[in-house]
């Protein structure tokens, strides 16, 4: 009885310690408009600044992306591992959300770059309108 309790206390440690050191080697990083300072965000007029805050959002996704790619290496090898009981299911479920998680903020991130790469475009009047109305001209 007492090997049987060492041994289950044994595992139960080595699964919390690991499940401690995926939770703390995988922070989240996004940049997100929160995450800027409110100078960046406001006073991005130019297509230059715009141009530069495309390039952090896009370097994010990038990094969000790699991390999501490096949490289905770690998932393939959980499934071909011989875990058996709860503790395969909250390594590969944690694994699963964690994929998500990045994926959402890799798209959220890609979405903000092409955001501010269409703002850093010269505007061409004439070929946007607002609205997709025209504008009045005085002349009817």
């Amino acid at each position: 009885m007492a090997t049987t309790l060492g041994t289950k206390a044994k595992d139960t440690f080595a699964v919390l310690s690991l499940l401690g050191l995926l939770a703390v080697g995988a922070p989240i990083s996004t940049v997100k408009a929160e995450n800027l300072p409110e100078s960046t965000i406001q006073a991005a007029p130019s297509s230059n600044e715009h141009s530069i805050l495309a390039k952090r959002f896009e370097d994010a996704a990038r990094e969000m992306q790699a991390k999501a790619d490096e949490q289905k290496t770690l998932l393939e090898q959980y499934e071909q591992t011989n875990l058996y009981g709860w503790q395969s299911r909250n390594l590969k479920s944690h694994t699963a959300a964690l994929i998500r998680k990045y994926e959402q903020a890799a798209w959220a991130n890609m979405k903000e770059a092409m955001a501010h790469r269409q703002m850093a475009q010269p505007s061409q009047p004439g070929y946007a309108i607002h609205g997709g109305e025209m504008p009045q001209t005085g002349r009817n």
